[in-house]
């Protein structure tokens, strides 16, 4: 008999956001696994933390925080074959993601690697759309509105071919391409639509109308929510926070 591997599905950053399950998981855990990375605290072992038992066994994953690309296949493998030891003994792994483990999770290149082996167990987690849409106070998306998530560093034309084609839009990995992002969501006559979320549910959140944001970056744990579909959603004229 194998231990099973969870993928524990966090939320985005407030702990009281944690599922039951996941709380019941990881406050019964003997063994944890977490992505961490070469300097400073590891966030998923944070939103945590309050949950976690004593004597707990600790298997930090290290992921290098830079732009340029790391050996990330290494890091994994590593990670997989140490987790696969201690499943092979009977032990359950449980593993902390922060927000959804398949939605942009690392989780994934876990599974990918121990799924064939062992029995993985999938808690998802609220993920960071929906607690920045819950901050923004507008809707995400409604009836047969198409609802497109696209990535921050993907090139001008590229975006706005997909921004084209939905009525409702989430760009993520925000960070060092604010101000890019929004000149082209100015040249498209968006800006007024669009609402901007970082760290939400953190104590530190920020909430603007993109048009007042008065920032060249963004933190990475930062979002851009545009709605251009026929709902009659508007965004508050301010925000206070």
């Amino acid at each position: 008999m194998s231990g099973t591997l969870y993928g524990i599905g966090l939320g985005p950053g407030d702990p009281e956001l944690m599922t039951l399950k996941a709380h019941r998981l990881i406050s019964s855990a003997k063994v944890i696994a977490y992505p961490a990375p070469d300097s400073g605290e590891s966030f998923a072992r944070s939103i945590a933390a309050g949950a976690l038992p004593s004597g707990v066994r600790e298997i930090p994953i290290i992921v290098p925080m830079r732009t340029d690309r790391f050996p990330a296949q290494q890091i994994y493998d590593r990670a997989a074959k140490e987790i696969a030891a201690v499943l092979e003994t009977g032990q359950d792994v449980v593993t902390l993601c922060e927000g959804d483990p398949f939605f942009y999770g690392s989780f994934m290149y876990l599974f990918e690697r121990l799924a064939d082996r062992f029995p993985i167990d999938i808690v998802p987690g609220v993920t960071s759309l929906t607690a920045c849409a819950a901050q923004l106070h507008r809707p995400l998306t409604s009836r047969n509105d198409v609802m497109t998530v696209i990535p921050g560093p993907l090139p001008d034309a590229e975006i706005r071919s997909k921004i084209g084609q939905a009525q409702a839009v989430v760009i993520m990995k925000v960070g060092r391409h604010l101000a890019r992002l929004k000149a082209l969501l100015t040249e498209m006559d968006l800006i007024d639509k669009a609402g901007y979320v970082e760290r939400a549910s953190l104590p530190e959140q920020k909430v603007h109308r993109l048009v007042d944001l008065d920032a060249e970056t963004a933190p990475y744990f930062s979002m851009i929510l545009v709605y251009k579909g026929e709902e009659a959603w508007t965004l508050p004229p301010s925000y206070s926070s």
